[in-house]
């Protein structure tokens, strides 16, 4: 499959910043008195993986060669990949020719997200369903409580990625700085095969102008989608661990719906020190 520009210059970037986070001692290297380099050199990636040092600048420099899965293989042994930035790299590196497209069904793909969360309206538990661009297409009255009203935003506000960097997901999230590393490394994983997407290079072009935004992007740290704790500030009921559970459907991907429900003790410990008791049994709904 064709490898888009904007493939490889995402490729070219994660490389360099995983080399960078190599010291010489953990693949045998002495450290030498007068390195000045962050990590490892590309000529030393280069001879750990078997490359010729020029080829493996080229591909940090996002030019367009064709690495086969073994190379790519050995890059992720040199480099102490773990098993999503791997995958994330083959995905970077062999492309698409097209981004996949939701498979045809009677309904749209954000109509059939739509009804999935109208039907959850009655859960005292967040469920809301996004799209690729990180718009919140339908929520359910919990999510209204526990994250935003998003009803009373313009519908350009109406984005998951936009709140959680403002000033209310900073307020609303517990240990928001690792939440907010997470949600960034999982978007950049998600989007990789719409890497020539204008609307999405806009809006990351947009987000970068926050700060914090900005330098997690700039780490090229990947991850794939798994359920995960969040901690919510809840307004009424103070802290709330809930497990986020994101689903797929190949009828209406890339849209996701995202699920809460209610974390259990050997999901966070802190949780035995919390009156976790139901929401709906404290006048929830």
């Amino acid at each position: 499959m064709a490898t888009t520009d904007s493939n490889r210059r995402e490729l070219a970037g994660f490389l360099r910043t995983r080399r960078e986070r190599i010291t010489p001692e953990e693949v045998g290297l002495p450290a030498g008195p007068r390195r000045r380099t962050t990590g490892l050199r590309r000529e030393e990636v280069a001879v750990l993986a078997g490359l010729s040092p020029t080829w493996y600048t080229y591909l940090e420099q996002g030019r367009d060669i064709h690495p086969s899965p073994e190379v790519l293989d050995s890059l992720a042994r040199v480099l102490g990949l773990t098993e999503d930035e791997r995958r994330y790299m083959h995905r970077l590196a062999h492309g698409r020719t097209t981004p996949p497209e939701p498979l045809k069904g009677e309904i749209s793909a954000e109509e059939l997200v739509k009804r999935l969360v109208t039907s959850s309206q009655d859960i005292p538990y967040p469920v809301y369903g996004a799209n690729l661009y990180c718009d919140v297409i339908a929520w359910n009255r919990a999510a209204a409580e526990w994250y935003t009203d998003f009803s009373v935003l313009p519908p350009a506000e109406r984005n998951m990625m936009r709140w959680l960097f403002g000033a209310e997901g900073k307020k609303r999230i517990d240990d928001w700085e690792n939440d907010a590393a997470d949600v960034v490394a999982r978007w950049r994983s998600l989007i990789a095969p719409w890497g020539g997407d204008n609307r999405l290079k806009a809006l990351v072009d947009d987000l970068k102008q926050d700060p914090d935004f900005q330098r997690l992007w700039d780490g090229h740290d990947v991850r794939e989608l798994r359920s995960r704790v969040r901690r919510f500030r809840h307004p009424r009921l103070g802290i709330q661990p809930s497990r986020v559970i994101v689903v797929q459907g190949a009828e209406f991907a890339p849209c996701l719906v995202a699920f809460h429900v209610p974390a259990q003790p050997s999901d966070d410990p802190t949780l035995d020190d919390l009156d976790h008791g139901h929401p709906a049994g404290d006048g929830f709904r």
